[in-house]
């Protein structure tokens, strides 16, 4: 295949041989259709990661709506501060979907890129809400485990932002583009209903849930943790 030759070659959640390529030697499983949903042309896979956008946009839109508030309340930073800090790390989660395309392209390809991403933005949502805990040390653990966590966040929503809508058409035979189509537009609801949902949900859990007598912070920015973690199991 030369330079410019385009690749024609999809992945699935359930077949282990890129379309076109020669079975690898050894004992690997033989090239198959995906198992379909409920009888119709949908692929089983797509359920999983409509389900898995909408565990993900909750969690970033989630630990995203209350962290200004956290900055200025918790780390009593002004607010030219907390904006700019703010805005680079939303800064960083655009510019991180380049690492991802360009790990997905060049060595792992878009799944094994969308799990590695998603475990890094698992530990970043952990760490940063074990950096909300006001009891653990003093405040500049709590920034440095905040920084480092927002960092991972921002690496792994961007890294896996430019894979899974793509591994999500992968799903489809060439011969249902209805069904594709149709597809994205749940995909993309998906995407929205998370980030809507996600908006009213977490400030309610920092305003009106108290942990150690104030905001509870590590609990508005740790339940986006768990939801990133079902996105990961799914």
């Amino acid at each position: 295949m030369n330079a410019f030759q385009r690749n024609e070659s999809k992945e699935t959640l359930f077949t282990f041989i890129s379309a076109g390529d020669d079975p690898p030697k050894g004992d690997f499983p033989l090239q198959k259709k995906s198992p379909k949903l409920c009888g119709s042309n949908y692929p089983l896979s797509i359920a999983f990661i409509v389900v898995n956008e909408f565990c993900e946009r909750f969690s970033y839109y989630g630990m995203r709506a209350v962290l200004t508030l956290y900055f200025l309340s918790f780390f009593h930073w002004d607010e030219n501060l907390s904006t700019a800090v703010y805005h680079a790390f939303s800064a960083l989660c655009y510019f991180t979907p380049v690492i991802g395309a360009i790990m997905a392209d060049s060595w792992l390809g878009k799944y094994k890129t969308i799990i590695y991403l998603s475990i890094v933005y698992v530990v970043g949502h952990l760490i940063k809400s074990v950096g909300a805990i006001p009891s653990l040390g003093n405040q500049a653990v709590h920034v440095v485990l905040s920084m480092v966590g927002l960092f991972l966040i921002a690496l792994g929503t961007g890294g896996i932002k430019p894979c899974v809508s793509a591994f999500g058409g992968d799903q489809f035979e060439e011969e249902h583009t209805s069904e594709r189509s149709k597809f994205f537009s749940i995909f993309y609801l998906s995407i929205n209903a998370g980030s809507l949902i996600s908006t009213f949900v977490t400030p309610v859990l920092r305003g009106d849930v108290k942990c150690f007598g104030e905001d509870c912070y590590a609990l508005a920015f740790g339940v986006p943790a768990a939801l990133m973690v079902l996105a990961l199991g799914e």
